[in-house]
């Protein structure tokens, strides 16, 4: 069984008297343990895919199957639930609380599912850990990391509750061209040593090109589906 299959996807939005329709008939599927990088350029409809793969938004017609489940039909509440258990976002703007410390940030997940307390902390330090965040940092607020740390953060946080799926939108676009690189190495690291599925959007090819396989949108349909068979290997230190 596929990780997430979406079959014959169409997404439209009406305007006045006009439809216009962003995503025209998408059809793939994405395996456990894929790193998949779904590339395209400004109005190719990938942030209207990205928006359902994260059960952000559902399908004007077609099927979403996510982990087994067909989401594409389920209420607020109902992918709500899905975002919060089987997917961790990882965003290009970080979106981390500014008066909290990094480990509040990561731990803001598990409250929010309930887990015990007690149980928070071991989690949370095990997510940062995952995320290559060194300790000495654990209690800084947002404000005194640098952009590639509160990117790590942002994994943590995004790995905490041990999702299906990792989502990453844009995850460089704030990044330096080095720190970028420091992320991105962190994806693959993810992808061979923990055997994550991490599906990434991103409109550059070099950053695509860390990835296994490389799906391109253009004009609300896919253009190309391919693997890649020598993604790009990071290779930089860490400062």
């Amino acid at each position: 069984m596929a990780m997430l299959e979406c079959l014959n996807i169409t997404k439209s939005y009406r305007s006045g008297e006009e439809e216009n329709l962003v995503l025209k008939g998408i059809n793939f599927k994405v395996e456990k343990g894929e790193f998949v990088a779904i590339m395209g350029p400004s109005g190719s409809g990938k942030s209207t895919l990205m928006n359902i793969i994260g059960c952000l938004d559902i399908p004007s017609s077609g099927q979403y199957l996510l982990d087994g489940e067909d989401v594409s039909k389920f209420d607020e509440d109902r992918l709500a639930e899905v975002r919060a258990k089987k997917i961790g976002f990882v965003f290009q703007s970080f979106n981390l609380l500014g008066r909290s410390s990094v480990m509040r940030n990561v731990m803001m997940p598990l409250a929010f599912a309930n887990v015990p307390r007690h149980l928070r902390l071991e989690r949370a330090s095990a997510a940062l850990r995952s995320a290559a965040l060194a300790e000495k940092y654990w209690e800084y607020r947002p404000n005194q990391l640098s952009g590639g740390m509160m990117q790590r953060v942002a994994v943590a946080r995004a790995l905490v509750n041990d999702p299906a799926i990792i989502l990453a939108d844009e995850p460089t676009g704030n990044l330096d061209t080095k720190t970028g690189e420091m992320v991105l190495q962190g994806f693959q690291k993810l992808h061979e040593e923990q055997g994550r599925t991490i599906i990434m959007i991103t409109h550059e090819h070099d950053v695509a090109d860390h990835a296994n396989r490389i799906i391109m949108l253009r004009d609300g349909n896919i253009l190309s589906d391919k693997i890649n068979d020598r993604p790009h290997k990071a290779n930089v230190n860490e400062a």
